[in-house]
């Protein structure tokens, strides 16, 4: 699947090192449960539920929901490609008790995107986002493309929830290896390792989902992100 098209806007080509450490940090089979419920059943099943910024694991693998989407009555998962590359089943927890979908797609490279597809109806998919602990949740009610100097802030599982602007569109990095991919956009707000998959919105605007950085946050640092409206038109979704 390709990108959305740059006609508005030339294609800038960076040369970025992207934090290895971040994208890393979608697999560690030790990963501890975020929102999970301990034990199977029905009950506790339906205690769960899966938001954007919340974690899903799949046999040695773990991935960061960017959003949930939807087509008709069907509910999806927005995460990162290379996340979700080699995985099939999905769960809700890191003892791998409470499955929740399957893979839908996967695109990377060239694109970083993937969708999975909720298939346990005893688990509830809000659309919102996690802002992480003691900071309440974001509805987000829809979706656009970024624009530079709008005002963005995003949820990495290891740095937060932190704000910043859009520096720039369009972007085409070059994640080292000969693997490249296209039409992402960058921001001023610094990640950390682990922090790959997160949600970044405007508002309750859904804008994209955290795939890469350069620098840190303590010494300063800018976060790439796979544009969320490149998902919903590959997959035919949209956002609620």
């Amino acid at each position: 699947m390709s990108p959305l098209p740059s006609e508005t806007h030339p294609r800038i080509i960076v040369r970025a090192v992207v934090a290895l450490a971040l994208l890393l940090g979608w697999s560690a089979a030790s990963a501890p449960a975020s929102q999970a419920a301990e034990g199977e059943g029905t009950e506790r099943q339906a205690a769960v539920a899966v938001r954007g910024g919340d974690t899903l694991y799949s046999s040695g693998i773990r991935c960061t929901v960017g959003f949930n989407a939807r087509s008709g009555s069907v509910l999806y998962a927005l995460v990162a490609g290379r996340c979700a590359q080699g995985a099939h089943t999905w769960y809700a927890d890191a003892a791998l008790t409470v499955p929740v979908g399957i893979t839908a797609g996967v695109s990377f490279p060239g694109d970083d995107y993937a969708s999975i597809r909720y298939t346990n109806t005893a688990v509830a998919y809000p659309g919102e986002v996690s802002l992480g602990p003691g900071h309440g949740v974001r509805d987000i009610t829809g979706a656009a493309k970024p624009v530079v100097g709008q005002s963005i802030c995003h949820v990495g599982r290891t740095s937060g929830h932190r704000c910043g602007t859009v520096q720039a569109v369009n972007l085409t990095v070059n994640y080292g290896g000969g693997v490249v991919v296209h039409g992402l956009f960058r921001s001023t707000i610094c990640s950390e390792p682990g922090d790959a998959g997160g949600p970044a919105f405007s508002g309750s605007t859904a804008l994209g989902i955290i795939v890469g950085s350069g620098g840190n946050c303590s010494s300063g640092g800018h976060t790439y992100y796979q544009p969320v409206t490149d998902w919903l038109a590959a997959y035919g979704l949209s956002v609620y």
